[in-house]
């Protein structure tokens, strides 16, 4: 095979949604003739504010200062069942303020490593999947917690207390729904090793914070925002749209989830509908269900498989049943307050 193609494969693999948007993106513009307006479709304040954030994240990741503030919490944990709650709600709270694709990058792989530390990876595949599903959770708490709903944020305008008690009765639910299942892991004594101090290094420091910036993420969201803007100008696709979203949001939020992940659905729906607070709630459940829902799910399936490839088909099956249970409980949980 051409090495042009075979590198061009290896990249659309690695950068499937960004290249799956590009094209998209590039198709809608022979029906949209380019422009300068182009420049209007694209929401400035949402990839502005993602960046930041992700620069923040970056700074902190080089200064080591999630790894050194969860290898004090293991000092203190016991048993089992301690161990893997600990690991599950780090998830869920560093996830509201470093968003849960951050979460899941730093928190994933020191998961598997404190497994096998103690000799417990057994218990690797119900982590993993609790530990995505609680990064999904703890997203939900602020409008920063998510690529999806930072765009939400910016677009509706919906207030950071009016975004969490929105979705309050959700993340309850859910955190419910991680407790008890973390009572199915056994709770055996264990003695954890010493890991060592941990090492920070200033060499190349912002350099390393600069190239650590996923730069593919703003990308997409250009990509999508083009994208959408072209929809939006095609009448035929507008009227279709229209008359399918508006009034279905939640239900449309969450189908469209589960075959194009919430980010590129919160992107697609509110360019069609205002009905911002029924578009969030969609997009969120809708981050439960299949792997694709979610660009977190994603992350932490790449992680384990590189970690663990011998468990990628059992965490998948755990992982699916998981996610689609607690997807029907918060369906319920939607039909019951409307």
């Amino acid at each position: 095979m051409n090495k042009g193609i075979a590198k061009s494969i290896d990249f659309f693999k690695k950068e499937i949604v960004f290249s799956i948007s590009l094209i998209l993106a590039i198709i809608s513009c022979f029906f949209v003739k380019p422009s300068f307006d182009y420049l209007n479709y694209i929401n400035w304040d949402t990839i502005i504010l993602l960046f930041i954030i992700m620069l923040i994240v970056e700074i902190l990741k080089n200064l080591a200062i999630f790894e050194i503030l969860v290898r004090k919490l293991l000092t203190r944990i016991a048993n089992t069942r301690s161990l893997v709650l600990l690991l599950v709600f780090t998830c869920f709270f560093s996830s509201i303020f470093i968003t849960n694709d951050v979460s899941l990058i730093i928190f994933v792989p020191f998961s598997i490593l404190a497994l096998k530390k103690v000799d417990r990876m057994d218990l690797t595949i119900l982590t993993v999947s609790l530990q995505t599903i609680a990064a999904n959770v703890g997203c939900m708490v602020l409008p920063i917690g998510a690529p999806h709903n930072i765009v939400m944020y910016t677009v509706s305008n919906v207030s950071f207390e009016s975004f969490f008690l929105l979705l309050l009765p959700y993340i309850v639910v859910s955190v419910i729904f991680l407790v008890i299942v973390s009572f199915f892991v056994p709770k055996d004594n264990i003695d954890l090793p010493v890991m060592g101090e941990v090492e920070v290094s200033y060499n190349n420091f912002f350099k390393r914070v600069f190239s650590g910036i996923d730069y593919f993420l703003l990308l997409t969201f250009i990509a999508l925002f083009v994208l959408i803007g072209n929809l939006e100008n095609i009448p035929l696709f507008t009227s279709i749209f229209k008359r399918f979203i508006i009034g279905n949001e939640v239900i449309w939020g969450v189908v469209s989830s589960q075959i194009i992940s919430n980010v590129p659905a919160a992107m697609l729906l509110s360019g069609f509908s205002t009905n911002y607070e029924a578009i969030i709630v969609g997009i969120n459940i809708g981050g439960f269900g299949t792997l694709i829902a979610s660009m977190a799910n994603l992350i932490s399936y790449k992680i384990l498989v590189r970690e663990c490839d011998e468990f990628k088909i059992r965490y998948l099956i755990i992982f699916t049943v998981l996610n689609v249970v607690l997807l029907v409980i918060l369906l319920g949980v939607y039909f019951l307050t409307l």
